[in-house]
């Protein structure tokens, strides 16, 4: 692969902003270089010039839902990750609720070969726990899988572990960073009875918020963290949306050292219940959108490190799945392609700086799941970059929807940043809106 500059760039990356350059040699960062310095002494055979742009590390979205094998109507692994790679994410993790579950060895690698056949973005794969798996779980390389997901919550076919000695087994066992989606079951059923004892099925979306409630959320990820504390397990509590849970987590030490970490989603910052009656099913996600002052708690907790990640949990269903009756509307929506221009978005109108985004979003999920050589730009470093322009407008519309699902809850939403340029170790795969897809991404590593 050629040696290239990226000129005139403002880099933005761990905690700073500077005028300068980069050179990629092959996959790698060979040189990061300050305004004035003389960059042709490198001899690249190819300078882009990043003037009036900015150069960050390439997002890391540590939960999508990209669909296959098995429910490839929705979304499949080529699909989502060229809807990722338009909207900056160079890397993902992917969990295992398909057809077949990524519960047994065999099934699991089967997605990474398919991955390393079609994936435009690099990528890993969560290793599904059940009630009964634990003699598979156990055999997973940590050095290869991005971790082990839990459903403590109502999920798809038998991916629920609700048997107590089960989740003892998985917390004690587990030879990588557990992952979990907390909502307790039963105080859900019980609320779901409730609002069809009154509505039938007809209920009304903003009912979504209080039949999956704060209650229900909380009641699971305490349990969780009980866990994870008696077993001294690495315990990573996805999709966090209410401020109560918030009391679980701390920011009194290094990301590096935290054995309890917390994700909150986009949409969990972007939305509060108010906005149910315009967009309805559109926003229909487990966990659901709760209160503006939860989301307030949110955005401040991200701020403060009491948040440690920022992902999507990407889950593309069709517009028919989503848009009936509340109770057969399917919970999950798309979101890759919009994450970052609405978190640079949710910058520029005051929530966090522009700094704290590339912080959340590219170095937080590198260094919690000890991701080799990514999230930063650094020399030696994987040439994951994303140059971003700051003062593009660019509005979300069917025409320009990458998502096989063909819907956006952002649609007819004006963003104010546009990304215009993908680096996918060392290679150029998106700019501009076309693509080369002669060459995919990789597997992941972890330093486990």
């Amino acid at each position: 692969m050629a040696r290239f500059a990226i000129t005139n760039a403002t880099i933005v990356n761990e905690g700073k902003r500077l005028k300068g350059f980069v050179i990629v040699n092959g996959k790698y960062i060979e040189k990061i270089g300050h305004a004035g310095e003389d960059f042709n002494k490198y001899a690249p055979e190819e300078i882009i010039d990043a003037s009036n742009l900015l150069l960050i590390p390439g997002v890391i979205d540590d939960q999508v839902h990209f669909r296959e094998p098995g429910l490839t109507h929705k979304g499949d692994i080529y699909t989502e990750s060229k809807a990722a790679i338009a909207g900056g994410v160079t890397s993902y993790m992917e969990m295992p609720n398909t057809k077949p579950q990524s519960v047994t060895l065999e099934n699991l690698n089967e997605k990474f070969k398919i991955a390393q056949e079609k994936s435009l973005a690099n990528y890993s794969f969560y290793f599904g726990a059940t009630n009964d798996n634990i003699e598979e779980l156990i055999k997973i390389d940590p050095n290869k899988v991005c971790g082990v997901k839990v459903f403590m919550g109502s999920s798809t076919g038998n991916m629920l572990v609700d048997d107590d000695e089960a989740l003892e087994k998985i917390f004690k066992h587990a030879p990588t960073i557990i992952t979990t989606h907390c909502e307790d079951e039963g105080t859900i059923r019980k609320n779901l009875e409730h609002y069809k004892s009154l509505f039938g099925d007809n209920i009304d979306f903003k009912y979504h918020s209080t039949i999956r409630s704060t209650d229900a959320c909380y009641l699971s990820s305490s349990k969780a963290v009980r866990l994870a504390k008696k077993h001294d397990a690495r315990l990573h509590i996805l999709h966090l949306s209410t401020k109560k849970e918030l009391e679980l987590l701390d920011n009194e030490i290094p990301l590096a050292e935290k054995k309890i970490t917390g994700e909150v989603c986009v949409h969990h910052l972007w939305f509060n219940d108010a906005d149910y009656d315009k967009l309805g099913w559109r926003i229909k996600w487990n966990p659901s959108i709760k209160t503006e002052e939860d989301r307030l708690a949110l955005v401040n907790a991200l701020k403060n490190n009491v948040l440690d990640v920022v992902a999507t949990d990407h889950a593309p269903h069709l517009v028919s799945e989503k848009d009936n009756v509340y109770t057969k509307s399917a919970s999950g929506g798309p979101l890759v392609q919009h994450s970052l221009i609405a978190m640079l978005e949710m910058s520029l109108k005051g929530n966090f700086s522009l700094e704290k985004v590339v912080e959340k979003m590219c170095h937080a999920p590198a260094t919690l799941y000890r991701i080799e050589k990514r999230g930063f730009i650094r020399e030696g470093y994987y040439a994951d970059l994303v140059l971003v322009a700051p003062d593009k407008q660019y509005v979300v519309n069917r025409d320009n929807i990458l998502y096989k699902c063909s819907w956006s809850p952002f649609e007819g939403y004006i963003f104010n940043h546009s990304v215009e340029m993908t680096i996918v170790n060392g290679r150029i795969v998106y700019n501009k809106g076309s693509f080369d897809e002669s060459t995919k991404g990789e597997s992941l590593s972890f330093n486990s």
